[in-house]
């Protein structure tokens, strides 16, 4: 049985700190970068919404279920974005990464992939997750894009699965990366950023 507990992660300019309420202003900076809550396929909470999305993500934490972060960029300092682990299900050695978005202008660059390989690495190398799954909207095609040029195997889809913001129900396409996979998908994200082909989103 796996044991989670905030903790920062660090790698390649990126620092993942647990989040917190004094993420709050950076956090709704960086959604105001490219008015990302206007996309009603994700979970960017529109301007005023940030604290209380802060304070669903602890609750989360609080519960069991959840283990939030704000990423921060650490040659300019600022806060760019968010992601979680969530749908954690210690007794079968199970975690899903989602809750991730990033400000407008980190989109397409080493963000998104250090972020998935600092995650993943912790999952399977210091948690001992035998699974790590990842989900995101039928209509996120740029993400499922994304999802896949990690390496996760495309499971399929959950019909009327997820309520959204907007109050509609979407179905989730649903992806998974099993231990015995995680060596290859490491030296495949460590091969792109020493590329620098930033094309996981």
């Amino acid at each position: 049985m796996i044991a989670i507990s905030p903790i920062t992660l660090e790698g390649r300019g990126i620092r993942l700190e647990p989040l917190s309420l004094e993420h709050e202003p950076g956090l709704g900076a960086a959604a105001a970068d490219g008015a990302l809550w206007e996309l009603w396929y994700t979970s960017v909470p529109a301007p005023g919404e940030t604290a209380a999305y802060i304070d669903t993500a602890l609750a989360g934490q609080a519960a069991g279920h959840m283990l939030p972060w704000a990423v921060r960029d650490l040659a300019s300092g600022e806060i760019v974005g968010t992601t979680r682990y969530h749908d954690i299900v210690p007794a079968i050695e199970r975690v899903e990464i989602g809750w991730t978005w990033y400000a407008a202008r980190c989109q397409r660059t080493h963000v998104n992939t250090t972020c998935k390989l600092l995650l993943l690495a912790h999952a399977f190398e210091s948690l001992g997750c035998a699974v790590v799954g990842l989900r995101t909207d039928t209509f996120n095609v740029r993400s499922q894009r994304a999802i896949e040029a990690l390496g996760a195997t495309r499971e399929g889809v959950l019909r009327h699965h997820q309520a959204r913001r907007d109050g509609t129900v979407r179905d989730s396409v649903m992806f998974s990366i099993l231990a015995s996979e995680w060596r290859e998908v490491k030296r495949h994200l460590e091969l792109r950023l020493s590329r620098g082909d930033h094309g996981l989103g």
